[in-house]
């Protein structure tokens, strides 16, 4: 059986190597294939079920020790996690399209997305934390024919994914933007709006988009309860006169879950 001292030894290299390479980022793709391993690697352990048949049996005490650590890892995993997405465009501007496990991962999550809340042709899309390689604004757009925009507030990220978009997504109806939520009009236009996983204050951008959008809108949000907190922010309960979840979509093997919410 797995154990609270193997955990948090895992853990713990896990978390050495986040910072290791997070630290090492020159903005050139020098350490890439350093830490796309272990990023593959840390997605596959969020998604063991083994590891998450044992990390369910640890102690509600056992698990309050990890708290500092676990807190930790989803900092420094989404901190890496937007160093590989720089590293996949710089990648592809040298010609490089290979893509690592982490994203064929993410890419199988998109199709599931909405649920039967469908996305098409007239849905007006908005992706939160949308990163250096846009793969969900490039998948929405070319499989649906949907406006989608994407805000991130790294300026790089920024400057990366338009490269990304004017090499992979000619003719597509897609626009980034480093802005905030209140200050980007297309926000009231929005039918559904999709929060990236490792954007930390998704629940408070939530409330705050209450009052920002239209009354039909359907909110995207991934997310990661128990084990797969490690490498998302988990879900948190929403203003009850505001938001209503509708939906939650599980996928066990996939590294995050997403919770649908609809205005109260």
């Amino acid at each position: 059986m797995i154990t609270l001292v193997h955990f948090q030894t895992c853990l713990s290299e896990f978390a050495e190597k986040f910072d290791k390479l997070a630290s090492k980022y020159d903005h050139t793709i020098l350490h890439s294939s350093e830490l796309e391993a272990v990023i593959n690697d840390y997605s596959r352990f969020v998604t063991d079920q083994e590891n998450k048949a044992a990390w369910e049996q640890l102690e509600h005490s056992e698990l309050e020790e990890l708290d500092s650590l676990v807190w930790q890892l989803r900092n420094k995993s989404a901190q890496c996690v937007a160093i590989m997405e720089k590293y996949r465009a710089l990648k592809l501007e040298n010609g490089d399209v290979q893509i690592a496990d982490y994203f064929k991962n993410i890419e199988e999550c998109i199709d599931k997305e909405f649920g039967s809340f469908h996305v098409t042709s007239d849905s007006r899309v908005l992706l939160v934390g949308s990163g250096s390689f846009p793969m969900t604004p490039l998948l929405i757009a070319k499989r649906t024919g949907a406006q989608v925009v994407g805000i991130d507030i790294d300026e790089e990220s920024i400057t990366l994914g338009r490269k990304v978009v004017e090499t992979l997504g000619t003719g597509l109806k897609i626009r980034l933007e480093s802005t905030l939520l209140e200050d980007l009009d297309y926000t009231r236009e929005a039918t559904h709006i999709i929060f990236s996983s490792t954007v930390a204050p998704k629940y408070e951008l939530l409330d705050q988009l209450h009052a920002l959008t239209n009354a039909q809108v359907v909110v995207a949000m991934r997310y990661g309860d128990q084990l797969k907190s490690l490498f998302n922010y988990p879900m948190r309960a929403t203003d009850s006169s505001k938001w209503k979840l509708v939906d939650t979509i599980l996928r066990p093997d996939d590294v995050f879950d997403i919770a649908l919410y609809q205005k109260a």
